[in-house]
């Protein structure tokens, strides 16, 4: 089945949604339950394909799982695991899978993990996860495309990343919590789902400090010290922001609840340079207005708490229709600018400079078919279609499912007018 969403354009938002559980710390959260001999319960869990995907993984390696997805619930008993490998098949799908490597090697001493795949925004080396496993005191090679990873015991070090790794940095937490010893990751991640993986480690009995700044330090624990727990998964900041410019680039109102708004601090900072309003209602709801053509303003992609990489397309689309011209540089992955030729399609002035994109506002978009090339991309092409004049029908539905529960159903809530299409019923009707 092919399917496509159709949105028509110019409708101002209004009315109200409500964030998900953040997918890229969920997803974290379901790999480290590997580490104990126990069930875990995590709450907030989101309606995503890449949650379906990881439950396949762990299923594989041999826990027991039970997903109520009207809850908003998964169980994990990983008591008696089966084996330590993640299949091709699995892990070539999304990356986040690829975090069980941390957790089995951990648990097992032992770990076989496919190379990891996901949406294809550029070159995301294993290379760090790799020394850093190695530190502990791992033997790892790479052989017919999975990482290999053996020890006998893992032993704390200090482990210094070049780049503040998200994914190295959590499989190296996450082996560290049964390494003897006390290791310290230096220049570590600071996303705010590095400390909600940190705090779900720390309700099983993990002891982790500093989590949220660039120094980490773990000191290891024994595997029987390591016991269930129930946790629940923080809100999804890229969701909340996509909705954010959503409501923006209609010309709209919106509340927006169950949103950390400390982790958006810059990004809503540059929203507010466009002219938008925000305003906090209470400690987790935000008001957001903009009635008029917003402003042109500059960005770079920065590791957290910089600009994050995840929403430079939907500011991006946000820009195509700002009064002057914008200057975006995207300075993590060198294939993250895949949207722009989309862009180009519904009216879109973007000049591309290797890794800027100069962008020159129009008076309109104009309504067309796209593709969704990846995950975020998707989501700005439907930011880009709400501005837009005319009827867009975005394709490659696959990529947005992966990362936005209930879309349409979200959309609609704001007044967007919203729907899917099965591409395949309405070619055979026209065929017919």
């Amino acid at each position: 089945m092919s399917e496509k969403l159709l949105i028509k354009g110019l409708n101002p938002t209004k009315g109200e949604v409500s964030i998900s559980g953040a997918k890229n710390s969920v997803l974290k959260l379901m790999a480290a339950s590997l580490l104990c001999r126990d069930k875990c319960i995590i709450y907030n869990v989101p309606q995503l394909s890449d949650v379906e995907i990881m439950l396949e993984v762990l299923s594989e390696l041999g826990a027991k799982t039970v997903y109520n997805k009207e809850q908003k619930k998964v169980e994990i008993d990983s008591t008696n695991l089966t084996g330590c490998t993640a299949s091709k098949e699995h892990v070539s799908k999304m990356r986040a899978s690829f975090c069980v490597l941390g957790s089995l090697v951990g648990r097992l001493n032992e770990a076989r993990v496919a190379l990891p795949g996901g949406c294809k925004i550029g070159e995301r080396r294993v290379n760090f996860h790799v020394r850093g496993l190695e530190a502990l005191g791992c033997e790892c090679e790479i052989v017919d495309g999975y990482v290999v990873a053996k020890t006998k015991n893992l032993k704390g070090n200090t482990i210094c990343f070049d780049i503040p790794s998200v994914g190295a940095t959590e499989n190296v937490m996450m082996a560290a919590v049964l390494a003897s010893g006390t290791t310290i990751i230096q220049n570590a991640a600071q996303e705010p789902e590095i400390v909600d993986l940190a705090n779900f480690l720390k309700s099983m009995g993990a002891i982790i400090d500093g989590a949220g700044t660039s120094q980490i330090i773990v000191t290891g624990v024994d595997k029987k010290e390591l016991r269930g727990c129930e946790y629940t998964t923080l809100p999804d900041r890229i969701e909340a922001g996509t909705y954010m410019s959503i409501i923006i680039a209609s010309q709209g109102s919106g509340i927006i609840k169950n949103i950390f708004p400390n982790h958006l601090t810059l990004f809503t900072g540059k929203l507010l340079e466009m002219g938008a309003s925000i305003k906090l209602v209470d400690p987790n709801t935000l008001e957001v207005k903009n009635d008029k053509k917003i402003k042109a303003m500059n960005f770079i992609t920065q590791p957290y708490p910089g600009f994050p990489t995840d929403l430079q397309a939907l500011a991006m689309a946000l820009l195509c229709c700002a009064d002057g011209i914008s200057v975006v540089t995207e300075s993590l992955y060198e294939n993250r600018f895949m949207h722009i030729p989309e862009l180009w399609k519904m009216g879109a002035n973007i000049i591309v400079n290797k890794k800027h994109a100069i962008i020159k506002g129009v008076d309109y978009l104009v309504g067309t078919s796209v593709e969704s090339t990846d995950l975020r991309a998707g989501a700005a092409l439907v930011t880009a279609a709400v501005a837009a004049r005319g009827e867009t029908e975005i394709g490659a539905l696959n990529h947005i499912d992966r990362g936005y529960e209930k879309f349409v159903e979200k959309l609609r809530g704001l007044n967007i007018d919203a729907s899917r299409i099965d591409d395949s019923i309405q070619t055979e009707n026209l065929r017919s």
